[in-house]
């Protein structure tokens, strides 16, 4: 990815991994505009990062999708990077009765409203040199992690989808990546003390060096584990990996 001269609209831009990414992608001297539902969040991020630009998006929502979509290519006919990156992660109970509303909104967050926000900007950013649309995954996408079983499907759902985008978008100017974080700390999950996740400004750091070359997959270091999970050994590696996930976060 060309990392300077865009004009990039990020989602879920208040906090965690997407500030970062907005924040790295601005200094470089990029147009970066942030969206999410908080705007006390999103006020907070462009007070500290002047040029910076907001707008409110709620991802689960279809007329909110468009009503942005309409106003980005209005106001930043220039528009040329989108990045997926909001999303929610709630502790769910795949061993017995599922709660419709987390259900719902997971899917909804997680899965549906990358691919409607993809939709709506799609066709402006196919007439743009140096396109690029990126979501960012999860480790989780190949190795589920039981306690959060739903989030996990949500993220092999965008993998799955990112590698048919991507074939179907092979001819056209706009490049298709996939940003895939290990455990970072975050507010997914009440992770920003957590001693075993990766400090958030050395994934950004490592992101940002892969997100310069032509990498279709943003994978760090901490992540390529998780991402070689394949063939006969798969089964063990999840097995041992919720092992260790039930140990930290709990569960049956």
């Amino acid at each position: 990815m060309k990392l300077t001269g865009n004009t990039i609209f990020i989602t879920g831009g208040g906090s965690g991994i997407g500030r970062g990414l907005a924040e790295a992608l601005h200094k470089l001297g990029n147009k970066v505009i942030i969206a999410g539902r908080r705007r006390s969040h999103l006020n907070a991020v462009i007070a500290a990062n002047p040029g910076m630009e907001a707008i409110e998006l709620d991802i689960a929502d279809p007329a909110s999708i468009d009503r942005v979509a309409t106003k980005l290519i209005a106001d930043h006919p220039e528009l040329n990077v989108l990045i997926n990156n909001a999303g929610i992660m709630q502790a769910d109970t795949v061993a017995g009765k599922i709660d419709d509303a987390l259900l719902t909104s997971t899917i909804t967050t997680n899965l549906i409203g990358p691919i409607r926000m993809t939709s709506a900007l799609i066709e402006h950013l196919k007439s743009k040199n140096n396109a690029v649309v990126a979501y960012t995954s999860s480790v989780l996408a190949f190795v589920p992690m039981a306690v959060t079983g739903i989030y996990s499907a949500t993220k092999a759902a965008i993998h799955s989808y990112v590698l048919s985008q991507r074939f179907m978008l092979r001819n056209t100017s706009v490049r298709v990546l996939e940003i895939a974080p290990p455990w970072v700390r975050t507010e997914l999950m009440n992770s920003q003390e957590a001693e075993q996740a990766m400090p958030l400004d050395q994934f950004i750091a490592e992101t940002m060096k892969i997100l310069g070359t032509d990498a279709d997959e943003i994978v760090v270091n901490a992540a390529e584990q998780f991402r070689g999970n394949a063939g006969p050994n798969e089964h063990g590696l999840v097995n041992g990996f919720n092992e260790q996930a039930l140990a930290l976060f709990g569960g049956a």
